[in-house]
């Protein structure tokens, strides 16, 4: 019973006095200290690419603006038509020919010359055709002329209006009767009174430009 106590009062007394920690020699001292900040930097240089490639940025931006600053690859083919054939001939009067032919199939051909159309005033006419090949497989052909009555052009993908009735086209026969009647008695007057013939004609004049003739 006794040696219980002391053993007890022995252990209450290391306790409570201060731990001395037993000294290390220099070398061995900064080696104790090294070593765990070490091993603290290389685990923390293995471990930073997979915290990297596992953490995901979160963009708060609106989606369109992300999209405007994202790189946009456009990859664009150009197929190049070679030209077959190509022609052409220049005359000293302003004559021409022309023709080519291209490898997809479209052929042109084209020719102007000069013609009067009245004192000291010429008119380039210029005629020609041409034909390709529609998405759907069909042979469009167009011919065309050029002159001072305007452009005309004719082909069978062309519509066409429908014909003109009977009634409207007796209303325009009138007009056109009309037109020519008052044209051929203007002529006649300016043929026998020249200067009522001028008169008229500063009438018509003044009321072109909005002027109006008053007597």
């Amino acid at each position: 019973m006794k040696l219980l106590v002391v053993s007890c009062a022995l252990l209450a007394l290391s306790t409570a006095l201060p731990q001395r920690r037993v000294s290390l020699k220099p070398e061995q001292q900064e080696a104790e200290d090294q070593l765990p900040a070490e091993q603290n930097y290389n685990n923390y240089q293995q471990q930073q690419p997979d915290y990297r490639q596992q953490q995901q940025q979160q963009d708060y931006r609106p989606a369109k603006q992300i999209d405007d600053f994202r790189p946009k690859v456009q990859l664009d083919t150009t197929t190049f038509i070679p030209i077959i054939r190509f022609d052409k001939e220049q005359g000293t009067d302003g004559s021409y020919k022309t023709a080519y032919e291209t490898g997809n199939n479209i052929q042109a051909s084209e020719e102007g010359f000069l013609r009067s159309v009245g004192e000291d005033q010429n008119a380039l006419v210029q005629q020609g055709s041409y034909s390709y090949t529609a998405p759907d497989g069909q042979i469009i052909t167009v011919e065309y002329t050029a002159d001072e009555l305007g452009f005309r052009v004719k082909g069978d993908h062309i519509p066409t209006p429908p014909p003109v009735s009977p009634e409207i086209q007796k209303g325009l026969d009138l007009i056109y009767a009309g037109i020519k009647a008052n044209a051929e008695r203007a002529a006649l007057e300016a043929k026998n009174n020249p200067e009522a013939a001028r008169q008229q004609e500063d009438r018509a004049a003044l009321d072109y430009k909005g002027t109006y003739y008053q007597q």
